[in-house]
């Protein structure tokens, strides 16, 4: 759907922001899907196997998200 295609557009925007910062350290993040209200995504890069990994998941990643997009409920890591 045209709305759909609308939350799945300012996802990337918003997940374009975060890039900057996971990049800089050598790591990325890609957008897998979203269900309803839940962005799944996946790690990628060095952040793979990171122990902070799912601190940046929920303090930076999800946290950007809600932000952009208020009704963004969660993010999950694939």
């Amino acid at each position: 759907t045209e709305e759909a295609c609308i939350l799945r557009e300012r996802v990337e925007k918003a997940l374009d922001k975060v890039r900057v910062a996971l990049q800089a350290h050598g790591g990325d993040v890609e957008l897998v899907g979203i269900d309803g209200n839940v962005v799944r995504v996946k790690l990628t890069g060095a952040c793979i196997g990171c122990p902070f990994s799912m601190m940046t998941l929920k303090n930076g990643v999800e946290r950007a998200l809600k932000e952009e997009i208020p009704e963004i409920e969660r993010v999950e890591a694939e």
